[in-house]
């Protein structure tokens, strides 16, 4: 991340998930002395007990294009900037806004965190691809909500992922606290995503899209294309649908019990 840039603390999670109190946790004992950040909350939620708590910033709506937005204007402030996702809406296509909002207000992302529901993911197997895809994204994974959750699920969540041998981190959560938020503030990239960093692979192509493998040898005059590799989560085909789809999560949630839940 360029130091001139603003940091900005990018939030995924369901709503209901917990990210408020864990917000409040990481702001207050893992910044250093003096920064002034702001957290920008999206306007689709409704107004929660602790917002009062959290450093206030504008919150930001949602223009769906085409292409998407984010809207909001970036707060002058001296310290990094907590960006909340939707809680309902589909999360690859927030970031893939957030992606534009960034180079165009000088910002860099810090750190991505994924705040995991644990009682909602146990509840409903089909979100495994939802978190699937938010994992990809992520460089800090908080297990929350596990109040009630079987041992023998939560050992095959971690497993699932285990396996994959992700760079991200993963922490539990105990009582809406983690154990070092100077720690996982630490602007290091651990995701496998690389659409946020400055520096992306590159996939090298001839005239009809087809690959060209390094080293691999080829005619000396065919004409070749060179382009950063696209994310498998943001690719589409030729009709605008993703290539890679996810749940919607909004079909899994209980609005009556999660809504007003942080």
């Amino acid at each position: 991340m360029s130091p001139e840039k603003t940091p900005v603390y990018l939030f995924l999670g369901s709503a209901g998930s917990g990210r408020r109190e864990l917000l409040t946790d990481l702001i207050t004992d893992g910044l250093a002395p003096g920064d002034q950040p702001a957290v920008l909350l999206p306007a689709t939620e409704d107004p929660h007990p602790l917002d009062a708590s959290l450093p206030p910033g504008p919150r930001w709506t949602w223009q769906p294009g085409p292409p998407a937005l984010i809207a909001v204007e970036k707060p002058s402030v001296s310290g990094p900037l907590f960006l909340v996702m939707d809680g309902r809406r589909n999360p690859v296509d927030q970031l893939e806004a957030v992606k534009a909002w960034l180079e165009g207000n000088h910002a860099a992302v810090a750190r991505v965190f994924c705040v995991i529901d644990c009682t909602l993911a146990s509840r409903h197997p089909a979100l495994l691809a939802w978190y699937d895809a938010c994992i990809h994204f992520s460089d800090v994974v908080l297990l929350n909500r596990r109040e009630g959750v079987e041992n023998r699920w939560l050992s095959g969540f971690l497993e699932h992922f285990r396996t994959q041998h992700l760079p991200c981190l993963f922490e539990t959560v105990k009582a809406g606290r983690v154990k070092n938020p100077a720690l996982l503030l630490e602007p290091q990239a651990r995701r496998l995503t690389q659409i946020f960093d400055d520096e992306q692979d590159w996939v090298v192509t001839d005239l009809e899209g087809g690959e060209i493998e390094e080293g691999a040898e080829g005619d000396e005059d065919e004409e070749v294309l060179a382009a950063p590799a696209e994310d498998p989560y943001l690719a589409r085909r030729s009709g605008g649908r993703r290539v890679k789809e996810i749940p919607d999560l909004a079909d899994f949630l209980d609005q009556p019990e999660k809504k007003n839940a942080g």
